[in-house]
């Protein structure tokens, strides 16, 4: 083995960095390698389609998939564009650990259940009155798709750290209820999740969970889900 070639390995074996051990009681909902266990999907694009319309349209955003997410030394990156990160499996009442890092004027977000959202802002936008709803500058963490004044649309606190950074999320959803810690700083308290896509009915009982892609690269790391049962599912 050449020089250059024997460098090379070791860069790659360097780069190859195991995935975090999930803490306790939780499973890893990416295991860092592949896209295993994820497919494609833009819920607001199918949502008046049907037959074989909808099929065909669901089957075009699975294939085109890999073409906007990839694996990069253990980090589910998405290129700011494409269908969203959507998990195979359906969840209730959970626990997520999760973290991401994002760019300048990027705009993305968690879907719990299938529905938006817990927003990912740029904390450094200028707030714009002529958008009055959209308030970037309170930072991330928002239960964006609430109706403007209702508790939990905006954050809390500003917990968002500087880009370049990673920020860590822990949410949890018991019921349509949700809480949510941005860098252990609690952003939302037990709010209400509404259901977006039809505003007079309750939250899902179940649903995917959705890495939005928005404006701007995002990567995703550690990626740690828990089943809140029994006693763990009370408020």
């Amino acid at each position: 083995m050449t020089l250059t070639r024997f460098s090379l390995a070791l860069l790659l074996l360097a780069t190859a960095l195991p995935a975090a051990e999930p803490p306790a009681g939780f499973r890893a909902l990416f295991n860092g390698r592949d896209l295993e266990g994820w497919h494609g999907l833009n819920p607001h694009s199918v949502a008046k389609l049907q037959g074989e319309k909808k099929a065909a349209a669901l089957a075009a955003m699975r294939a085109d998939f890999a073409n906007h997410w990839r694996v990069e030394n253990g980090e589910l990156v998405n290129d700011g564009h494409g269908p969203y990160a959507t998990t195979n499996e359906d969840f209730g009442d959970i626990e997520l650990l999760i973290e991401y890092k994002t760019v300048p004027k990027a705009d993305s977000g968690i879907y719990l259940r299938g529905l938006p959202q817990v927003q990912i802002w740029d904390r450094n936008q200028v707030f714009d009155p002529k958008k009055p709803d959209r308030k970037p500058h309170l930072g991330s963490g928002g239960l964006f798709n609430n109706t403007p004044g209702k508790p939990g649309r905006d954050p809390l606190v500003v917990a968002d750290r500087d880009f370049g950074q990673w920020n860590q999320f822990r949410i949890r959803q018991i019921g349509a209820r949700t809480w949510v810690w941005l860098n252990d700083q609690l952003v939302v308290d037990g709010a209400v999740m509404e259901n977006y896509e039809k505003r007079d009915q309750p939250l899902p009982a179940r649903g995917p969970i959705l890495l939005q892609t928005h404006g701007g690269e995002i990567r995703w790391r550690n990626i740690f889900i828990k089943t809140l049962k029994g006693d763990e599912a009370k408020p």
